[in-house]
């Protein structure tokens, strides 16, 4: 299996990646792909990919993080001078051989109670910067032919509209809608353009992604953890913290027993559907 997104690169994970990617692999997973949230995340993934073979990294600025340029606003700093230096820099590392996509980048209305951002606050001019942000770094998937993770939360109506002027045919076969929210638009857009769903530990719980994942045929599915967030049942109940790619394994089989389809056909093509993604 390919955990494809999970975030080996944080905190929670600091001293001990060796074990839990062992201990990935004695449960069946072979490969990994780590994607960034911020300069450093990606700088880590990168890190991580060179040190690993399993692993594969992606680059880029996720839209939380995004606000970090809009809060220099009005400050010293030059907030327009600050993110194009750091999407320069995103741009050198998505050409390193160890990337396999631009990630995770995207869009974000959710309101972010524990932040390291003491004055978060979504207002007009941070959706803007965050519209600017992601065009940009889709450029980059398609300048670079990388593949693409896409991030949305509460922000359905200005992905799709970045989509609308950004989408390329590159693209197709080469985007994934992370932990895709149960959007019906969503997955009309994902029909149309041939991108991937990719389907977490939420799934064991949310009767909402539940009923939205019946709808989407098994060739448009990858399976992800969102490591260390997103615990499947029953591991959630246990209140185990972190979640850990291992626990793809319990992702499976509550996709195979939702679409009543056997398992080892599950993981057969959610695992081809992940190397056509990235290319693995």
């Amino acid at each position: 299996m390919i955990d494809t997104h999970c975030h080996l690169n944080f905190k929670a994970f600091m001293n001990g990646v060796n074990e839990v990617i062992d201990t990935a692999k004695r449960a069946g997973v072979t490969k990994f792909v780590v994607p960034g949230t911020d300069i450093s995340t990606s700088e880590l993934a990168v890190e991580l990919a060179g040190q690993y073979p399993c692993v594969h990294a992606a680059v880029g600025i996720h839209p939380h993080h995004i606000y970090q340029y809009h809060h220099a606003k009005g400050k010293e700093a030059d907030y327009g001078s600050l993110l194009d230096n750091d999407l320069a820099f995103i741009s050198k590392m998505v050409d390193d051989r160890r990337v396999v996509a631009v990630g995770e980048v995207g869009m974000d209305r959710y309101y972010y109670r524990d932040t390291k951002y003491s004055t978060y606050q979504i207002d007009p001019g941070f959706i803007d910067l965050q519209v600017s942000a992601l065009a940009r770094q889709i450029r980059l998937a398609v300048e670079y032919r990388k593949a693409l993770i896409l991030h949305n939360r509460l922000a359905a109506a200005d992905l799709l509209e970045v989509l609308g002027k950004e989408w390329e045919p590159e693209l197709e076969g080469r985007t994934v809608f992370h932990c895709a929210e149960p959007e019906e638009r969503l997955l009309e857009f994902a029909r149309k353009n041939k991108v991937f769903i990719g389907v977490d530990g939420d799934l064991t719980w949310s009767k909402r992604k539940q009923r939205f994942i019946r709808e989407v045929p098994l060739s448009m599915l990858v399976l992800e953890t969102d490591a260390p967030f997103l615990t499947p049942e029953p591991v959630r109940f246990e209140k185990q913290f972190p979640n850990e790619p291992k626990n793809i394994t319990l992702v499976r089989e509550f996709v195979s027993k939702l679409k009543e389809t056997d398992v080892n056909l599950i993981e057969k093509t959610t695992t081809e559907n992940a190397q056509r993604l990235f290319g693995i």
